[in-house]
């Protein structure tokens, strides 16, 4: 797939993933605003470049992903390329990773059938998560915002189109 790296457009990563395009993770990751002290979940590794970006604008970086073999060659790619700052785990990343929680950011790369409560629950008072919530055809990208005393607001950006988020809030 390196020819097509200039594109601006998903490409299969395998396993029936893709990766999305690189201006929508730019945008995710900016509404995310990552910050160089803070503690960040990532919901779907996939081939490890949103993780890279997240670990070089952040102190630490959990990434959860379904797929072992996924796992397995983002993790040799980002140790190659000297990243300490990650965290991994073969999971099913709806529920999240409650073992390092709260986080200061999550963000949600698979698209769930609806807010996720375990990730709510799992974020900082202060908090932001970027997440596609709807059905399989057609998403909405929402920013969660979580306020100093815990409220939820929720922030619909654009329409984007991601795979499922397997497990408990995938399509049924």
């Amino acid at each position: 797939m390196k020819k097509y790296a200039h594109l601006d457009e998903p490409l299969p990563i395998g396993f029936g993933q893709t990766i999305s395009q690189p201006s929508l993770v730019l945008e995710m990751t900016r509404l995310l605003s990552p910050e160089k002290d803070g503690k960040v979940l990532e919901i779907g590794t996939g081939s490890g470049f949103q993780t890279a970006i997240l670990a070089k604008m952040s102190a630490e970086v959990f990434t959860v992903e379904r797929i072992p073999e996924l796992m397995e060659k983002a993790r040799e790619r980002l140790e190659t390329l000297n990243f300490t700052n990650v965290r991994y785990k073969v999971g099913d990343g709806s529920l999240g990773w409650p073992e390092y929680a709260p986080y200061d950011r999550i963000m949600v790369t698979a698209a769930a059938c609806a807010l996720p409560d375990e990730l709510v629950e799992q974020l900082a008072n202060g908090g932001r998560m970027v997440i596609p919530i709807g059905p399989p055809d057609l998403q909405e990208l929402k920013l969660i915002t979580k306020t100093g005393n815990g409220d939820i607001r929720i922030t619909t950006v654009e329409f984007v189109r991601f795979v499922e988020l397997k497990g408990k809030y995938g399509w049924k």
